[in-house]
């Protein structure tokens, strides 16, 4: 297996842009729980949910990497903030370089995607953190608030869903390039995909 996609999710949206990338792409996708092992991977893609500071499943996968210097990593996060806010990247950023050391932190390919939230189905612990959260973001003065807490603000207590498969074309066109003309081509698998939706 030459490429793989690994995701860590805990309420789905994460495992739904994962297997809509495996869909589009070709390429296996697991969850980071049932990957053991990346031998003879030369690319991997991991996906992973947000939660308290961590991208989910993103240290396991840092960990099998060191035995498989070559492959590539590309690390794709998905959270409520919304990507485009330069402040959100940032932080993002820094999230992800707290859990991958160099030469993986200064190699990896980021990509960053908004998913969604419905605090029904939160554990009562990430319910807990998130009233804590918004008890104190909503101390911030209206005009010091940035677009992150702004839109904690907004969405605490509701269903939200940003997820947007289109998010995904940056990720395929990435892909298609790197493919070049080894492997099996990406775009033709995207294109027999496509025919059968």
């Amino acid at each position: 297996m030459d490429r793989i996609i690994i995701y860590g999710s805990k309420y789905g949206t994460t495992r739904r842009y994962a297997e809509e990338l495996s869909r589009r792409t070709g390429i296996p996708c697991r969850n980071c729980k049932e990957v053991k092992s990346l031998s003879s991977c030369e690319v991997v893609i991991h996906l992973g949910g947000i939660y308290a500071g961590q991208i989910l499943g993103l240290s396991q996968t840092a960990k099998l990497l060191r035995q498989e210097p070559a492959a590539k990593l590309l690390v794709v996060t998905v959270g409520l903030s919304d990507p485009a806010d330069e402040t959100n990247v940032r932080n993002i950023r820094n999230f992800i370089k707290k859990q991958l050391a160099d030469p993986l932190w200064a190699e990896a390919k980021l990509f960053h995607l908004r998913g969604g939230m419905d605090y029904s189905r939160l554990s009562v612990a990430h319910r807990a953190m998130m009233g804590l959260l918004y008890s104190r973001v909503k101390k911030i003065p209206p005009e010091e608030r940035n677009s992150e807490t702004q839109g904690l603000i907004e969405t605490f207590g509701r269903k939200v869903d940003f997820t947007d498969f289109e998010s995904l074309n940056e990720i395929t066109g990435f892909l298609m390039a790197e493919n070049g003309t080894n492997g099996p081509d990406l775009r033709e698998q995207m294109q027999n995909a496509e025919v059968q939706e």
